[in-house]
């Protein structure tokens, strides 16, 4: 199996930070993030794993890897999409996602589909 890094897979990101879940006294700051990933090319693609780099305010690096998203891994026709939410607790009000999604096309092509660096932040720590 030969693999590439040309998905055609859009993925967006929308982040939201929980302040009911998130105890800053103890250095807890608790997100979640909403993706979307999108199939844009002419031919079906399945989810096998993922692949996340967490990367704290300090400096902490967290990686995470394992099967599919919220236990599924979904198989997505050309155009279709799939939306899902997880989660991330932090040490610090401020940090960073970013990662892949490996997949494999119905002709058993493997490719890592990328997702971009997105900022977690607790809201107006930015001025």
């Amino acid at each position: 199996m030969n693999k590439e890094t040309t998905p055609n897979i859009a993925i967006k990101v929308k982040t939201t930070y929980m302040p009911a879940q998130s105890d800053p006294a103890n250095n807890q700051f608790v997100f979640s993030y909403t993706i979307t990933i999108r199939n844009d090319s002419a031919q079906a693609a399945k989810l096998l794993t993922r692949h996340w780099v967490i990367t704290d305010g300090d400096n902490q690096v967290q990686e995470v890897k394992g099967e599919g998203v919220v236990g599924m891994q979904p198989h997505l026709q050309p155009g279709e999409s799939f939306e899902y939410s997880s989660g991330c607790v932090l040490k610090t009000p401020v940090g960073v996602m970013q990662g892949s999604y490996q997949m494999i096309r119905d002709d058993s092509s493997l490719f890592d589909a990328p997702i971009a660096a997105f900022t977690l932040a607790i809201p107006n720590i930015f001025h």
